[in-house]
């Protein structure tokens, strides 16, 4: 088997992420926005496994590991500490690794479904966005 030199890749972004703590730390550093960067670093393994035409129900599970790690990981102090645990891009990186090589005919239903946990995964970063600006404006507004 050749060496996958962009799955090294997303090994070395997953690594980091999470054996390093950059995602809670990102998260407890800029609230909001540091979850949100830390989420959108965790869509490289999806792309990955996107090129790959890795399972489409691999993908959701990926999809939701990201949305639940955005999702808590936005709750300052308690979100940090839960990033720091879930570590969501490792699990993604266990999926990629350990399923990724079953054959499985994606049937169409298959990518409705990643479509619908993209959109949902999209939506909790839409909501966090509106919310952190909402939270800013409140506080800051002189009117």
């Amino acid at each position: 088997m050749p060496h996958d030199k962009e799955l090294e890749s997303v090994r070395k972004v997953s690594r980091v992420l999470d054996d390093y703590f950059v995602d809670p730390i990102l998260g407890f550093v800029i609230p909001g926005v540091g979850d949100l960067i830390g989420s959108s670093l965790g869509l490289y393994s999806v792309a990955y496994a996107l090129r790959k035409k890795v399972s489409p129900v691999i993908i959701t599970r990926m999809l939701m590991n990201l949305t639940v790690d955005t999702i808590v990981g936005v709750v300052p102090f308690v979100g940090d500490l839960f990033d720091a645990g879930w570590k969501a891009n490792k699990k993604n990186l266990a999926l990629l690794s350990e399923r990724s090589h079953h054959d499985h005919h994606a049937t169409w239903r298959d990518w409705v479904i990643v479509g619908a946990a993209f959109l949902v995964f999209a939506a909790t970063v839409a909501l966090v966005v509106y919310a952190g600006v909402s939270l800013w404006r409140l506080l800051f507004s002189h009117g």
